[in-house]
This record gives structure tokens, C-alpha cells and sequence, in this order.
């Protein structure tokens, strides 16, 4: 069902995917649906998962820096795949375990750069704002007249920067 509703809201966009249509994609009733999920917005949580699930996690035996930046460039392809619904991971909190699990690494490599519990949340807001903002806008065309070399290195500059934010936190705190 995650499946058929994430593959329509491709080919069609995030406002195809109600609860008929992907009950007509898979040749069920509306009512056969509700056996999985609650409602509409329980089902947008699940295309959210399924785009989170196609990000791979990084080798937790990789320095916090690597493992951050390989999450950036799995979260940047996944939006390069799906340009239409990425947006829906602005719009949408990571609630269901498969969507969390993502999040939760990058709370993980925060920690063991060394940031306060309170600074971990709100580093990860950040950095999760920052690069599906950054991916967002490159699936969406925003970028379009700028050269596939020339955003590889904005990426980059972007990743290099939030880094930098993390390390000056850190110094903050010893201060």
C-alpha cells in the first residue's frame, strides 16, 4: 500500500494520493485500506517512512562527520528520486519507527561529537531543516540554472558549514 501510494504520488504529485485512488491502484475498496492505516495523514506518515527507509545509514563505526554527511548525501538522493513528494518531508514530522531511524542516528553522531542533550534536538532540527531545504529545493527545479558541478560543491560548502556550526557549539560549551 506505502508502496503504490509513494509510486503515485510520483507519477502524479502529492494531491493524487487519497485514499480512492490508491484503493484503485490496488484494486481493493477505500474501506480495505483503513485495515492499515487510520486515515489520510496516517498514510502520508507512511510515504514519509518510505522515503526515509531508501536513505542507507551510515557505518556507525564511521567518525560522527562522516556518518552526518553520508545521511546528507543519501537524504539528497532520495529527493533527486522522488522531486515530487520530497517536499511532503518538510511538512511532515518523522513519527513512525522506519522514519525516526534516520533521525536517530543523527542524534547519536551529536552526541558523540560531544553536544548537551538539548543541544543534540536542536542541532538536529537544524541540519535536518537545512539539508531537506537544500534537497527540497534542487529535486523542485529551484536550482535548475546552476551546473550539477556547481551544486555538488554548494552541497558540499552546505555540509562543510553545518559542521562548523556543530564544532563551534562545542567550543561554546567548554568556554
Amino acid at each position: 500500500m506505502l508502496a503504490a501510494s509513494l509510486q503515485l504520488a510520483d507519477e502524479e504529485g502529492l494531491a493524487a494520493v487519497t485514499m480512492q485512488a490508491v484503493a484503485d491502484r490496488l484494486g481493493v475498496t477505500p474501506m480495505a485500506l483503513y485495515r492499515h492505516v487510520k486515515n489520510k495523514a496516517d498514510l502520508l506518515d507512511g510515504v514519509v517512512e518510505s522515503i526515509l527507509l531508501e536513505v542507507p545509514l551510515p557505518d556507525v563505526t564511521e567518525a560522527w562527520p562522516d556518518r552526518l554527511a553520508a545521511l546528507a548525501r543519501g537524504t539528497r538522493s532520495a529527493a533527486l528520486r522522488h522531486p515530487g513528494v520530497f517536499p511532503l518531508l518538510l511538512q511532515r514530522a518523522a513519527v513512525t519507527p522506519g522514519a525516526r531511524r534516520a533521525r536517530d542516528v543523527v542524534y547519536d553522531a551529536l552526541r558523540e561529537a560531544g553536544l548537551r542533550e538539548d543541544d543534540v534536538v536542536r542541532f538536529e532540527r537544524l541540519l535536518a531543516t537545512a539539508i531537506l531545504g537544500f534537497a527540497a529545493s534542487e529535486a523542485g527545479g529551484r536550482f535548475a540554472a546552476h551546473s550539477a558541478e556547481q551544486l555538488n560543491a554548494d552541497f558540499a560548502l552546505l555540509q562543510d558549514t553545518l559542521a562548523a556550526a556543530i564544532l563551534g557549539a562545542l567550543a561554546a560549551q567548554s568556554v
